[in-house]
């Protein structure tokens, strides 16, 4: 019975639904529930550091229960979408409603979207992959995969990474660097596996022109279909999804640096290089994505095998209640920098 505690993760479509639902008042539910009510419970509920033993780990590697709980959030998501985005074209809302309904869809685009979208495009299966960047394609961030798989796994925590922030940059800053230049990492990587594939740049092979051509096709079939405010609130909820990657990955790597060794390359990947939570909450609502140090240590581990290791930095809190913190600069830097070795805020 505990592996149904991520099915907790369903909590934030259901707040959705019930915001895009009743409207009014109720269209905030979902940003309420997401950055209130859920750090509260955080910080009411005692984190859990242990791990798995070797019998649960045979076990749950091979029980199917954990993938179908990702897949299911593949209907999930775009039937709230698709129903937002109707309801927005055959209704007309005011200002405050229509932001409740788009911080809403756009938080399930976030969480249940881009986050399995990220588990899914790890896995070995080449249909998962395929279900993972489908998931990333309303948020407009198919581009994520190429360059989080190939560039950020490879670049985490030193100055070529454009998804670790810096210390005391805040999130607006990373916001732009992050945004920038994973975008056009994500072009030069194409470019270096088209060459090495001996392939032009125009090419089936060149999945970004496709991430784009997607992109662009589902942009213009909602114009189309359901009028120039509808395309207004799917490029809105998509802005909101991918701002939301872009505040966890803040926080994922803030302020930790690899170290350069004489040979000019950088130390390999270690525990220490990606902050680690243990809270409760924020590890079944976000599948485990708090256990992050140990996702870098082996991104190939499903999300119910990542471990807490001793050696990881540990983040006072879990990563909801992190993102709201990272949202008021001061206060992040005065939480988060103590905790940051001196050594490597030295090599900064």
């Amino acid at each position: 019975m505990k592996d149904f505690k991520y099915l907790a993760a369903m909590t934030i479509p259901i707040a959705a639904v019930v915001s895009i639902y009743l409207k009014g008042f109720w269209s905030y539910l979902t940003p309420i529930y997401a950055f209130v009510i859920i750090p509260i419970l955080e910080l009411l509920v005692p984190q859990d550091p242990s791990n798995l033993t070797s019998e649960e780990r045979s076990s749950k590697s091979q029980n199917r229960f954990f993938d179908w709980v990702l897949y299911v959030n593949i209907p999930i998501v775009f039937s709230i979408l698709f129903y937002a985005l109707w309801d927005i074209s055959s209704h007309t809302y005011g200002v405050s409603e229509t932001i409740g309904m788009a911080l809403s869809v756009g938080i399930v685009l976030g969480v249940n979207g881009i986050n399995v979208g990220h588990e899914l495009g790890h896995r070995q299966s080449s249909n998962e992959r395929h279900l993972g960047k489908l998931l990333l394609l309303p948020s407009f961030y198919m581009h994520f995969y190429i360059e989080h798989n190939f560039g950020h796994h490879a670049n985490a925590a030193t100055k070529e990474d454009p998804a670790t922030a810096k210390y005391n940059q805040s999130l607006y800053s990373f916001w732009i660097t992050s945004i920038v230049g994973q975008y056009f990492s994500a072009w030069k990587l194409q470019s270096q596996i088209l060459k090495r594939e001996q392939k032009g740049f125009i090419s089936l092979k060149n999945d970004m022109l496709w991430y784009t051509l997607f992109q662009i096709c589902y942009a213009i079939l909602v114009y189309l279909f359901l009028g120039l405010n509808t395309l207004y609130f799917a490029l809105s909820v998509g802005l909101i999804g991918f701002l939301l990657l872009e505040t966890v990955n803040y926080i994922e790597h803030y302020g930790l640096v690899r170290k350069k060794l004489s040979s000019g390359r950088y130390e390999r990947v270690r525990e220490s290089h990606s902050w680690n939570s243990n809270h409760i909450i924020g590890r079944i609502v976000l599948y485990e994505l708090t256990r992050h140090s140990d996702h870098h240590y082996k991104s190939s581990k499903k999300y119910q095998l990542l471990d807490c290791h001793d050696s990881s930095p540990q983040m006072p809190y879990g990563y909801p209640t992190s993102m709201v913190l990272s949202f008021l600069p001061p206060l992040w830097f005065k939480i988060m920098n103590p905790r940051i070795p001196s050594e490597m805020k030295n090599a900064t």
